[in-house]
């Protein structure tokens, strides 16, 4: 089986994450396991957040991408927005599949879509037992093995981009 991304996108989050690159220049997020707006994904310019050591890459959302678009390439820096989570949020979410989707609100107060009327939400997935036995054979990028050059191989198969949420997490019993 292949190895299922632990990060994708709606097509709404990616049309704002496009948005704020136009206007910030190169992006990163960062999930962590904080209250409040600690606890929504935040968006910095590249670099502005300071990624710790034992902080892991979830993946590198590809701003070229559309919904269904495949890819195994990773981006040139100005399309690529580097996907983060703490440590220990890490470890209580390993077995679930972040999907990262935009929806109308006020976004968290250092984010950057803070003023767009739109704000970053983390939906989840849990991943099939087969899913997980696959990612379990492959270690995640932590925040020290990136500072040492290492970089993640992108072997997933499934489309970054989803049009909606529905069909990165779908309910189940409905069709």
């Amino acid at each position: 089986m292949p190895v299922p991304r632990r990060v994708r996108a709606t097509a709404a989050a990616m049309d704002l994450l496009r948005r704020l690159r136009d206007a910030h220049g190169p992006l990163m997020l960062h999930q962590s396991g904080g209250c409040c707006d600690g606890s929504a994904p935040m968006c910095y310019p590249a670099g502005e957040f300071i990624i710790g050591d034992r902080d892991v890459l979830l993946g590198v959302l590809d701003l070229r991408l559309r919904a269904g678009d495949p890819s195994l390439t990773l981006p040139d820096p100005e399309d690529a927005v580097q996907v983060w989570i703490s440590g220990p949020q890490f470890d209580a979410w390993r077995h679930t599949q972040l999907v990262l989707d935009a929806v109308p609100g006020r976004g968290a107060g250092f984010s950057l879509e803070a003023p767009e009327g739109m704000r970053f939400l983390t939906r989840g997935r849990v991943f099939a037992p087969a899913e997980r036995s696959a990612l379990e054979a492959s270690e995640p990028t932590t925040g020290a093995a990136w500072e040492q050059g290492h970089r993640p191989t992108l072997t997933a198969t499934e489309p970054q981009v989803v049009a909606h949420a529905i069909d990165a997490c779908p309910i189940p019993g409905r069709t």
